[in-house]
C-alpha cells in the first residue's frame, strides 16, 4: 500500500473542484474520501429524493475527481464494513491507511462538526470559502449588536464586494432593496417556464433503487426525480433560469399558484448547498445580467438578496449562535407536529398544495415554506424542534446551516427577535391576495368563525391575542394590536372560541 500523505474527508455538502481541503493535493501522495453512512441519512427522515441527490452527487464527484487522477476511497452505504457514522470511516480509515495528516472542510452541521471534533482525530480544519463571509467575518460584525438586521448586512456585503454598485459607491437603481416592487400576485393565465429536469444515468438509477429499499419508510415520493446531480447539469438548469426564470422573477418571487410548484423559481438552491454550483459566479451571472438589459433591477437585486444577503446573514446566525440558537422557544410552544404535514390529508387547499408539492418534489419556494407551513405551525403552537425537523427532512435544500435559522428564527419567531425584526404571521386574506389556492378551498376564506371558515383567520387573532405580553411592544405589530383594540368584545370572543375549537381538533389528532 502506498503512503499516504494526507487523507481528506469530503462531506456530502462539499462536492465542490476548488473546496479549501482539497487544495494543495497532490494526486500522487494524497487521498479523497467520500462515505454514505446512515447516520446522515437518517438522524432526521430525509426526504428519498433527497438522500438520492446527495448519494448520486456525491459518486458522480468522486468519478470527477479520478478523471483528474485523485486516489478516491468510497464508501457506499451497502459497503459491509461501513461503520454508519462519519467520524466511524474517518477513524477506519486513518486507521487502514495511516496518513500523515487529515484535512476537513468546515461543516454545515454544528452535530457533525462536533462529533468529528470529538473523534480525538487531529484533524487540520479548513475555513469554507464557498461563502461570502467567513464564520470570523460576521462574528466581527454582529460583536456588540445586541439585535442584528440582515439589511444593514446585506448593504455592507453590497459595498464590501462591490455588487450592483455605481461608480459612486451608491446602489444601482437608487434603493438598496426594491422588495416592495416583488409582492405581485401572479396575473390570471401567466404561463410560467416549463420546469427543465434532467433524466437518471447508470449511477443514479443505482442509487435510486439503492434509497428505495433502504428508505422506504421515509415520507416523499422517489419516481419524480429530475434533479441535477452533476456540475455540469446544475450549470445547464442555472442557464435555463437566466433565460426563461430571472427576468420574471422579480415581480412573482412571492406569488403562488395551485399546481405550480416552481413559478419563475431557479431550483437551483440544492445544487447550490451541496457545491455543484459556486455562489460567486451567480452573483457575477445576475448582475451582468442586469448590466446586459436582460433583466430588470428587482429581479437582479431581488436575487442576488437572497443570495449575498440572506443566505450569508443565516449562516452566519447559526455559527454565532450555535448550539444553544436550536433550544429556542420563547412562546413556549409544545403542541406536536399534525399528521397532514407528512401525508397532506387535509381540507385546506393551500396547506395540500405546498404539503403536496413538497412530498412529490422535495421542494417549495420560499413564500409557500414561510407563509403557509410556516405560518400555519407559528399560529397553531407547534413546538419549534418538530417543525425544524420536518423541513430539515423534507427540502432538498435543507441543510442545517440555513434550514434551522430560518425555521427557528423567521418562520416561528422561536429566537425572540434575533433574527427577524416581527413574527411573519398572517390570516387567510394574505394567502388569497398572494395565490388562487383559496378559490378551491373546502374552508371560506371571507368567514372567521363560523365552521366552514378559513382555519388561518380565527387562528391568527388567537395568536395575536395569546402572545399579547410578548408582542404589544414591538413595533411593527403595533397596528395590529390597535385593530385588535378597536374590534368588538363580542367578535373577540368569537374568534378566540374558534381558535380554541380548532387547536382542540389538533390536539385531538384530527385533521383540518
Amino acid at each position: 500500500m502506498r503512503h499516504v500523505r494526507r487523507l481528506c474527508l469530503v462531506l456530502g455538502d462539499q462536492l465542490s473542484l476548488d473546496l479549501a481541503s482539497l487544495a494543495g493535493l497532490e494526486p500522487e501522495q494524497d487521498t479523497v474520501l467520500l462515505a454514505e453512512v446512515m447516520e446522515e441519512a437518517s438522524h432526521v427522515p430525509h426526504h428519498p429524493q433527497k438522500i438520492t441527490l446527495i448519494f448520486s452527487a456525491m459518486r458522480h464527484f468522486a468519478e470527477a475527481l479520478r478523471q483528474r487522477g485523485f486516489a478516491v476511497q468510497y464508501v457506499t452505504l451497502d459497503d459491509p464494513d461501513n461503520s454508519g457514522s462519519l467520524p466511524g470511516e474517518l477513524l477506519r480509515w486513518q486507521a487502514l491507511l495511516k496518513p500523515d495528516e487529515l484535512h476537513l472542510t468546515e461543516c454545515g452541521d454544528w452535530r457533525l462538526e462536533q462529533s468529528l471534533k470529538d473523534s480525538g482525530l487531529p484533524i487540520q480544519w479548513h475555513a469554507d470559502g464557498r461563502f461570502f463571509c467567513s464564520r470570523a467575518q460576521f462574528a466581527r460584525w454582529a460583536d456588540g449588536k445586541q439585535q442584528l438586521r440582515m439589511e444593514f448586512f446585506y448593504r455592507e456585503m453590497r459595498r464590501t464586494h462591490s455588487v450592483l454598485l455605481n461608480g459612486d459607491g451608491s446602489p444601482v437603481g437608487g434603493a438598496w432593496n426594491f422588495d416592495e416592487e416583488n409582492r405581485k400576485a401572479l396575473p390570471k393565465g401567466t404561463a410560467a417556464p416549463y420546469p427543465k429536469g434532467f433524466s437518471t444515468d447508470v449511477i443514479t438509477r443505482e442509487v435510486l433503487t439503492l434509497v428505495a429499499e433502504r428508505f422506504s419508510t421515509h415520507y416523499g415520493a422517489l419516481d419524480t426525480f429530475d434533479y441535477p446531480v452533476t456540475h455540469g447539469d446544475a450549470q445547464a438548469l442555472w442557464e435555463y433560469f437566466l433565460d426563461f426564470g430571472l427576468p420574471a422573477f422579480g415581480d412573482y418571487q412571492d406569488a403562488m399558484a395551485s399546481d405550480e410548484p416552481y413559478l419563475f423559481h431557479a431550483r437551483i438552491s440544492a445544487a447550490l448547498n451541496i457545491g455543484l454550483l459556486d455562489v460567486r459566479t451567480l452573483c457575477s451571472d445576475v448582475e451582468s445580467a442586469y448590466w446586459a438589459g436582460r433583466i430588470p433591477i428587482n429581479a437582479a437585486e431581488g436575487f442576488i438578496r437572497q443570495l449575498l444577503g440572506w443566505r450569508e446573514y443565516v449562516r452566519g446566525v447559526y455559527w454565532l449562535k450555535m448550539p444553544g440558537y436550536a433550544d429556542g422557544n420563547v412562546f413556549a410552544n409544545s403542541r406536536p407536529l399534525p399528521e397532514f404535514y407528512w401525508t397532506a390529508r387535509t381540507r385546506m387547499n393551500c396547506m395540500r398544495q405546498a404539503i403536496g408539492q413538497s412530498l412529490k418534489h422535495a421542494y417549495a419556494h420560499h413564500i409557500q415554506r414561510l407563509m403557509v407551513t410556516g405560518n400555519f405551525a407559528l399560529l397553531a403552537g407547534i413546538a419549534p424542534s418538530q417543525i425544524c425537523d420536518w423541513y430539515l427532512a423534507i427540502y432538498m435544500d435543507a441543510f442545517d446551516w440555513v434550514e434551522l435559522p430560518n425555521t427557528l428564527g423567521m418562520v416561528m419567531h422561536a429566537d425572540g427577535g434575533y433574527l427577524g425584526s416581527k413574527p411573519y404571521c398572517a390570516s387567510g386574506q394574505y394567502i388569497k391576495r398572494m395565490s388562487d389556492y383559496c378559490r378551491g378551498c373546502a374552508y371560506k376564506v371571507s368567514e372567521s368563525t363560523t365552521e366552514d371558515a378559513c382555519p388561518f383567520n380565527a387562528l391568527y387573532w388567537h395568536f395575536v391575542m395569546r402572545h399579547g405580553d410578548l408582542l404589544r411592544g414591538n413595533q411593527r405589530m403595533g397596528m395590529i394590536y390597535k385593530n385588535l383594540e378597536r374590534m368588538p368584545a363580542a367578535k373577540q370572543q368569537a374568534l378566540w372560541q374558534r381558535g380554541q375549537a380548532l387547536l382542540a381538533k389538533l390536539d385531538a389528532g384530527e385533521s383540518l
